[in-house]
């Protein structure tokens, strides 16, 4: 049995030799030729699963090891009997922890206490939930927009999109990227929405580069529509637009999902549903050891005369300082392909345990636990 891997999913390299034939290739470099003959394939965003990559291969199994799917032509390959699968919510914790530090950044940058802002937090699945939730801990007011959910659930909890767009001084997109329907997302922040904006709010896009219009995007900064922006995805990837970058508060090369928990357990989940599929022994297997961080995982913070949302936020930029990857971006642009393949070791909140100092109450503990962190009593 032949499979085709990307080479640069992480921690897969020897765990199928022992059941299969297995070629890496750079998942932009897998072609027609490359999958003719091959059984299975276990991709990345960067390789696009149509007729044009499929037709006429023996490709009877797709594995993505990514939580969205829209790089694959799901109702051609249904229809030309190829079973496909991706890895929901493998990297969501790692998109928290990525918009805690922006959060927390920009709270202290641009001078404004969390307490005192709206967030407003456009789709509310394995993302969107978990971001809701820590922003609050952090003390934002936050408020949510999910469509389906609302219709699913009878609007409990939802507003409307326009009017989290009014309410809100920030607004973060965490929304799959759809084309049709009622809950279409290409362009969902379009020009008349960032006309809309008041001219102090924040946007900040980790979902997929199209849902927001990048030149009304680009206008809407240049005009002061917008107060700020921050872009972890971009039309265009990888060939990012300069000018736009330059115009924003935060850029980074698409990798807010790449903390090195995420990536296992999405390796991890492709590597199951391929033994679940062709019924081989790897049905259970995870990644057995994960590489430690620059950065020490076991710390103490001083609680002494702060706030439980000031211990969180220093744990928070101790586990991750974002403006490292915008510095990246920035000074080579042109290696945004490079900087995702060759990502620093980037560990969750739930490898670091914390050791509050003078936490006479237990608040800040109960902060840093909720937020995932392990406490050292």
């Amino acid at each position: 049995m032949k499979v085709i891997c990307d080479s640069h999913i992480p921690f897969i390299k020897g765990v199928l030799e022992p059941y299969c034939d297995v070629t890496y290739v750079p998942g932009q470099d897998i072609g027609p030729q490359t999958v003719r003959d091959a059984d299975a394939l276990v991709i990345r965003t960067r390789t696009r699963c149509d007729r044009s990559l499929l037709d006429g291969s023996k490709v009877r199994f797709i594995a993505t090891a990514t939580i969205g799917y829209d790089h694959i032509d799901t109702r051609w390959c249904e229809s030309h009997g190829i079973s496909w699968t991706n890895a929901p919510g493998c990297n969501s914790r790692s998109v928290e922890q990525y918009m805690g530090s922006l959060l927390v950044t920009m709270s202290q940058r641009l001078g404004f206490e969390c307490r005192r802002k709206t967030l407003g937090v456009i789709g509310a699945g394995n993302v969107g939930s978990k971001v809701a939730r820590l922003a609050a801990l952090l003390g934002f007011n936050v408020i949510l927009c999910d469509p389906p959910r609302a219709r699913q659930e009878n609007n409990a909890g939802f507003i409307a999109l326009d009017e989290l767009i009014e309410r809100s001084d920030i607004i973060t997109c965490h929304v799959p990227l759809t084309f049709e329907g009622q809950d279409a997302t290409y362009h969902l922040i379009d020009r008349k929405r960032l006309d809309a904006m008041n001219g102090s709010q924040i946007l900040i896009n980790s979902s997929r580069g199209e849902v927001v219009d990048s030149t009304a995007l680009k206008e809407a900064l240049r005009s002061k529509k917008l107060g700020a922006a921050a872009l972890d995805v971009w039309e265009n990837e990888p060939g990012i637009d300069p000018e736009l970058m330059d115009l924003l508060f935060c850029a980074t090369p698409h990798i807010a999902g790449y903390s090195t928990d995420g990536k296992a357990t999405g390796t991890a989940m492709c590597v199951q549903a391929l033994g679940d599929f062709f019924e081989l022994p790897c049905r259970e297997w995870e990644v057995p050891e994960l590489p430690c961080p620059p950065q020490a995982l076991e710390f103490d913070i001083d609680t002494r005369g702060i706030k439980p949302q000031e211990v969180l936020a220093k744990a928070i930029l101790h586990t991750y300082d974002i403006m490292q990857d915008d510095s990246g971006l920035r000074e080579k642009p042109a290696a945004f392909e490079t900087l995702r393949s060759g990502y620093h070791i980037r560990r969750e909140f739930t490898a670091f345990t914390v050791k509050p100092l003078n936490d006479d109450t237990g608040r800040a503990s109960a902060f840093l636990r909720e937020a995932g962190f392990n406490i050292s009593e």
